[in-house]
This record gives C-alpha cells, sequence and structure tokens, in this order.
C-alpha cells in the first residue's frame, strides 16, 4: 500500500470482517435490515407449523428443492427458505460455499463404521436452548456471506508493482 487512504480502507474492511466473523450468532435475523436490500425478497415458507413449537423445527437433512438451483432449500417437511440470492453462494471457505457447509453439517447424520449418530437437533437444544438454532444459523450465514463480500469489494486496488 502506497497510501494512508488505502491503508486505512484495509485496517476498517479488517474489522469489519472480524467483527462480522466472530459475532455471526448475534446477528440480527431481520435480514431485510441488515444488508442494503440484498435479501429483499428472501421467503420463509412455513407450513404446517403449529405455534413454533420445538419439533417444527427439527431438521434432518436440508436439500436443494430443484438440483442446479440453490436459490431454494427444503429445511424440512414443513419449513422451505426461497428467493436466496444465488450471490451468497459466492463466498467460499476451504473450498465449499459457507451455506453448504451449513446445509451439510446441520443435518442428521450416523457414521458407518461406528455406528454414531450426529444429531443437529440435538446440539440445537441442549447446547444453544434453541431448537431454531439450525434454521438461524442458515439465515445468519446468508447474511454474513452477503456482507463480506460486500466489505470485499470495497476494499481498494492493490499496486504492489
Amino acid at each position: 500500500m502506497k497510501n494512508l487512504v488505502d491503508f486505512s480502507a484495509v485496517s476498517k474492511a479488517g474489522r469489519d470482517l472480524a467483527e462480522l466473523h466472530l459475532n455471526y450468532e448475534s446477528i440480527a435475523l431481520n435480514t431485510q435490515a441488515t444488508l442494503s436490500g440484498s435479501l429483499k425478497g428472501l421467503k420463509i415458507t412455513e407450513q404446517g407449523v403449529k405455534n413454533g413449537e420445538d419439533a417444527d423445527f427439527t431438521v434432518k437433512k436440508m436439500k436443494f428443492a430443484k438440483k442446479g438451483d440453490k436459490t431454494k432449500v427444503i429445511y424440512n417437511g414443513k419449513i422451505t427458505i426461497d428467493n436466496i440470492p444465488e450471490e451468497a453462494f459466492d463466498y467460499v471457505v476451504n473450498g465449499k460455499p459457507a451455506l453448504e457447509w451449513v446445509i451439510e453439517r446441520q443435518a442428521v447424520t450416523t457414521h458407518k463404521e461406528s455406528g454414531i449418530t450426529n444429531d443437529a437437533n440435538d446440539w440445537a437444544i441442549e447446547t444453544m436452548g434453541n431448537p431454531r438454532y439450525p434454521l438461524e444459523l442458515f439465515l445468519r450465514v446468508i447474511t454474513v456471506s452477503l456482507k463480506t463480500q460486500e466489505i470485499v469489494r470495497g476494499l481498494p486496488k492493490l499496486d504492489i508493482l
């Protein structure tokens, strides 16, 4: 960096990214208010959810509604998340979009060799005290993904030669 303005911009971006990534679990769920219109069309459909009972938020395995279309995720038989911005999948961690990590990890899986079951619902209730945690995590990671890209796009061009 050849000037103080660029250095200051990169420094601020680093602080903003650290704040966003370290505190992702406390990001407001009202995503429409936290982003500049990026999630305006996000739609959560709850069919058959009764008074928000814990069982209504049980996740077995999230999946895309259609192969090749990442804008709609079936959370469970009662909840669908629609109009997910495709840009939210552009934030990649270790070669995979962060949202796909959430889809993969917030599930019920059984290790074939050991027979040990890993249940995201148990962890959500026992550790987080919130049966909605897997759904809320997915929604928060949408926000984190979009906000991260917004910050990175705002970085000044590097002139390193």
